[in-house]
C-alpha cells in the first residue's frame, strides 16, 4: 500500500507543528522534480547596501529573491543579543509570509573560552566535552539554548502560527577548523553534543518547528565514514553535505562532488530522509558559465534528490567574497539562465504552490 510507504517520511518531532510538517512533505515532492536555489544573508545585506527593504542581490538580477533565506545564530552570543534576534525575527517572518523557507546555520562563538567559531592551536581548548551532561559549562550551555527556544517560539507568520525553520547545528564537524570539529571532540562527545541539544530544544523547551539537519563537509568517501558522527535517524530530518573545493574553490570535479551527493541522497532515500546540497559556491563566480555548466549539471546529475542547494553571502564591503551574481556581474546571464530553467526553484515558485498550505486571505 501507498500509505504504508508515505507513512514513514516523518520528522523527529511527532509534535511538529502543522505548518513544519506541511514544509518537509512539500520538501519531499519538490526535490523529485528540481531543487530550491538557496542563499546565505540574501536579505540582511549584499554587495555594497545591507538592511534594505525586501532587497536581495538575487532579486535585483532575476526580480525574484531566492526560494530559501540562509541565516545564522551567530549573532545570539554576541556584544547584542537582543537587538540581533529582533532583527533575524524579522527576516524571518518576513520571508514565511512571502512564502520562501528558512535555513539556520550556527556559527556559535566558543561560550567558555577564546577564539570564537573557529579552532586556534595556540588559544583554543576542547569545548564539547563541557557542554554536554556533566560537564563544567552544561547549565550556561542550557542557558543559550534556552535563548534560542524563546526566540524559535517567537517566530510567527500572518494568522499566528510558528514559523517553520531547517536547523542545521555544528555543520562541517569533519573538518578541523571549528571548536566542534573532528579532532577536538570524541565521536561518542559529538554524537551527545547533538542528541541533547536536539532533546532539550524539542522536549524541555518545546520547540516544534525546527527541521533537523546533519551536514559534514567532504571529507568523506563512503557512507561509513559519512555516518561515522551521525546520531541516528531518530535525531535527523535531513542530511546534507557542504563542497566548496570540488566545485571550482580548489579544483574542478563535479564526478566527485555527484558522488558524494549520491551517497547523501541514497542514504536519504533508503531512510526516508530528506537530502541537501547544504553550502557550495564559488567565491566572486570569476566562471561565467558556472551556474549552468557546474552548479546546475551537479544539482541534475542523474539519481540525486536535493531539496535545495545553498551558495555563501555577498559580503556588503568585501570586493570578492560574494557567491551570488549582483547587477552588473560577468555571470549574470548565465545566472538568468540557470534561473529560468525549470529544475531550479526560487521564491515566487514556491509562494505560487503554496508550500506550507497556509490559508489564503478572502
Amino acid at each position: 500500500m501507498s500509505a504504508k510507504g508515505n507513512s514513514q517520511w516523518k520528522l523527529m518531532d511527532k509534535n511538529a507543528t502543522r505548518e513544519t510538517k506541511k514544509l518537509f512533505k512539500s520538501l519531499k515532492k519538490i526535490q523529485k522534480r528540481g531543487t530550491i536555489f538557496a542563499h546565505q544573508h540574501a536579505t540582511e545585506y549584499g554587495r555594497g547596501w545591507m538592511g534594505d527593504e525586501d532587497r536581495s542581490d538575487v532579486k535585483s538580477v532575476v526580480g525574484t529573491h531566492p526560494g530559501m533565506i540562509g541565516v545564522d545564530f551567530s549573532g545570539f552570543t554576541g556584544r547584542n543579543p537582543e537587538e540581533y534576534k529582533s532583527r533575524l525575527k524579522k527576516v524571518v517572518e518576513d520571508t514565511y509570509n512571502r512564502g520562501g523557507v528558512i535555513t539556520i546555520a550556527w556559527h556559535f562563538y566558543n561560550p567558555v573560552g577564546p577564539g570564537g567559531f573557529y579552532w586556534q592551536d595556540s588559544i583554543s581548548t576542547p569545548v564539547v566535552r563541557r557542554l554536554i551532561p556533566n560537564g563544567d559549562a552544561h547549565e550556561q550551555y542550557k542557558e543559550i539554548l534556552d535563548g534560542i527556544a524563546e526566540w524559535a517560539n517567537s517566530c510567527r507568520g500572518k494568522n499566528g502560527e510558528l514559523v517553520p525553520m531547517i536547523f542545521r547545528p555544528y555543520h562541517e564537524f569533519d573538518g578541523d577548523w571549528f571548536w566542534w570539529g573532528a579532532s577536538h571532540c570524541t565521536v561518542d562527545e559529538f554524537k551527545t553534543l547533538w542528541k541533547f541539544t536536539a532533546s532539550y530544544l524539542r522536549d524541555t523547551k518545546n520547540v516544534h518547528n525546527f527541521i533537523w539537519a546533519f551536514s559534514p563537509d567532504n571529507k568523506f568517501n563512503t557512507q561509513e565514514e559519512y555516518l561515522e558522527r551521525y546520531p541516528g535517524n531518530e535525531w535527523v530530518d535531513m542530511v546534507g553535505m557542504d563542497n566548496y573545493a570540488d566545485m571550482g574553490r580548489d579544483r574542478y570535479d563535479l564526478d566527485t562532488a555527484i558522488k558524494k551527493l549520491r551517497i547523501v541522497s541514497d542514504y536519504a532515500k533508503k531512510n526516508k530522509k530528506l537530502a541537501a546540497f547544504t553550502e557550495t559556491g564559488l567565491e566572486s563566480i570569476p566562471n561565467t558559465t558556472w551556474w549552468t555548466e557546474s552548479m546546475l549539471k551537479v544539482m541534475k546529475a542523474d539519481g540525486l534528490r536535493l531539496s535545495y542547494v545553498l551558495v555563501w553571502r555577498n559580503d556588503s564591503r568585501s570586493k570578492t567574497h560574494y557567491y551570488a551574481p549582483h547587477p552588473g556581474h560577468k555571470s549574470v546571464p548565465d545566472f538568468e539562465k540557470f534561473f529560468e530553467d525549470k529544475f531550479t526553484w526560487f521564491e515566487d515558485d514556491l509562494a505560487k504552490k503554496n508550500i506550507y498550505k497556509k490559508r489564503r486571505a478572502k
